[in-house]
């Protein structure tokens, strides 16, 4: 783990164990029973899962869990609770590439205006807005492994320190991209990865799709203004 100095300065750090191994496989097995069972009810394959910390008790279990509350905490400099979860899983039959970009948008309960908030969108029935520059500058992701995932198995790749650039253009994204090598972040089961929200990232399909399963979780230090609130937040 690097010192919050550091963290501050790449936007990432890589936990190589955060998570027991046979904790790993609960929460991997409820979470796929899940997905599994949104995979019955939907006409098109799904590589993800969406709401997971208000449908699986082990994903909040961990999100609020006191070590990692208080290693968000620390690095964003004042109490983290968790706001979001979602499960991605790349298989045979959900296999993708995603190109670099930046997380911009949060998940709210509902569409409530709010200055400096904005544009907003729906997801799968879920209300997505981007906040003003500090919400996000207040927030951090966990992403838990829960499989072996290599370079060849879809790995994200970040680029250090784009994160303190703000919002970046598709232009500026792509000066990154041609003149700075990215970080491939190869996690073994059970550890995990923290990142800025900000900071480019991009992953490639899998070679070797079987499961490659992460759990995302997103953080934050504020709560939100005008009555708007974050949608999976307890």
């Amino acid at each position: 783990m690097s010192s919050k100095h550091q963290f501050d300065q790449i936007g990432y750090a890589i936990i190589p164990s955060l998570l027991a191994m046979d904790a790993c496989d609960l929460l991997a097995a409820e979470l796929t029973a899940l997905l599994e069972t949104q995979q019955q009810s939907s006409a098109r394959t799904h590589g993800g899962l969406r709401n997971v910390l208000r449908v699986s008790s082990r994903a909040m279990a961990f999100a609020a869990s006191e070590r990692c509350t208080s290693l968000v905490s620390d690095l964003v400099g004042g109490p983290a609770f968790p706001v979001r979860g979602i499960l991605f899983d790349k298989t045979d039959g959900s296999n993708w590439g995603v190109p670099w970009h930046q997380d911009l948008a949060i998940s709210v309960a509902e569409q409530i205006e709010a200055a400096g908030f904005g544009p907003w969108s729906v997801k799968e029935g879920i209300v997505h807005v981007q906040p003003p520059p500090h919400i996000l500058a207040n927030m951090l992701t966990i992403r838990l492994h829960l499989d072996d995932c290599a370079a060849d198995n879809g790995a994200l790749r970040v680029m250090p320190g784009s994160h303190l650039q703000g919002e970046l253009s598709a232009e500026a994204i792509s000066s990154w991209v041609t003149r700075q090598a990215p970080v491939t972040c190869e996690i073994s089961k059970g550890g995990a990865l923290l990142m800025r929200p900000l900071i480019l990232h991009a992953s490639s399909r899998a070679k070797n799709p079987s499961h490659r399963r992460v759990l995302h979780v997103e953080y934050a230090a504020t709560e939100l203004p005008n009555g708007l609130k974050w949608s999976e937040r307890t």
